[in-house]
């Protein structure tokens, strides 16, 4: 077990969250990156917020431009392109059948618990989602419980978002009591950036929560760069496992921030040595804004090809591509490509 002070570790990561950087200047000048951003980088803040928070700040390597976790955050020129193909929502999920839900698919539904995020990623294929129309609260989550005893299809619950860990421990645990009434609903999946940018969110009381439920739960990470991993993540990690909690992975492919062998390869090692599984690896959404940070499909094959090479099964995340009306992931074929 690795040994971090619990006291540190469980600062209210409610001031984290209050605490974080919102100005690209600010950022740049505690990089000490000053002169390396133009004023139409600075621009692109009008497009999609700027919000890191300094646990994330402090893992970017101080004067480098190209730092891969900078990269995902920082706003940058590009994102003004006009790129055919690419446009503000890719995946057509921008029509819910019930506010704060999505049913894309068959057994699965998609519930928007909180709609804010504690780190604006410049990828981000909702950067244009009206969370403003989809936002829930006890009250109008009782449509969503009704459209699950409506679809007894449905056995799974995903906690998206914006990011559903933005949501308090007592909420979780009134919205956890409500699922494990309903029969037919047997995993709860949370997808979460917040283990890695506060790792202080994952809480002792979460964890407890999470253990005492008869649903299995499944937290999937979003980690795109092994520097993103830390001992302090590691540790909550490990508090999750001992919850019983299933810990994957899910990458985005990145151009200029993890599209090398290398890159891919060292993640993989650096995600199991913290007990988690690589799950998927995503080739870009074609959201608006976002098309500088595109690899071709021949490009990504080749990518996981190489890791097939290095790394045993088990640690080489599957490829796919997610299309907008499909009701599944889309695997890329590895031999067809």
């Amino acid at each position: 077990m690795i040994q971090i002070n619990e006291v540190n570790l469980h600062t209210n990561w409610q001031k984290e969250l209050a605490n974080v950087i919102t100005c690209p200047e600010t950022l740049i000048k505690m990089l000490g990156l000053e002169g390396h951003f133009n004023t139409k980088d600075l621009a692109a803040k009008r497009l999609f917020p700027l919000r890191v928070p300094r646990p994330f700040v402090e893992k970017m390597r101080f004067g480098d431009p190209s730092d891969p976790l900078l990269l995902q955050v920082m706003p940058l020129h590009q994102e003004f392109i006009a790129a055919s193909g690419f446009n503000k929502d890719p995946l057509e999920e921008q029509d819910a059948p019930v506010p704060g839900l999505l049913h894309k698919y068959k057994s699965r539904v998609l519930l928007m618990l909180k709609t804010g995020c504690a780190v604006n990623c410049r990828y981000c294929f909702r950067r244009h989602f009206p969370y403003q129309e989809n936002q829930i609260n006890k009250r109008t989550l009782q449509p969503i419980f009704d459209y699950l005893v409506d679809h007894p299809e449905i056995n799974e619950v995903i906690l998206s978002g914006g990011d559903p860990l933005m949501a308090k421990d007592n909420m979780i645990a009134w919205l956890l009591d409500k699922l494990e009434q309903l029969p037919q609903i047997k995993r709860l999946r949370i997808h979460s950036r917040l283990p890695i940018v506060i790792p202080t969110r994952i809480t002792t009381e979460l964890c407890e929560l999470l253990n005492k439920s008869r649903l299995k739960t499944i937290l999937v990470n979003h980690i795109n760069h092994q520097n993103e991993i830390d001992l302090h993540f590691t540790h909550a990690m490990q508090k999750l496992k001992h919850a019983g909690v299933t810990l994957l992975n899910q990458t985005v492919l990145l151009k200029g921030i993890n599209d090398t062998p290398k890159a891919l390869i060292e993640l993989s090692e650096a995600l199991f040595e913290s007990d988690v599984l690589p799950y998927y690896l995503h080739l870009l959404d074609k959201v608006e804004g976002a098309s500088h940070y595109d690899l071709a499909q021949e490009e990504a094959v080749a990518l996981v090809t190489e890791m097939l090479d290095a790394l045993p099964g088990f640690l080489v995340p599957k490829l796919v591509r997610e299309i907008g009306g499909k009701q599944s992931k889309t695997p890329i074929d590895l031999h067809l490509s």
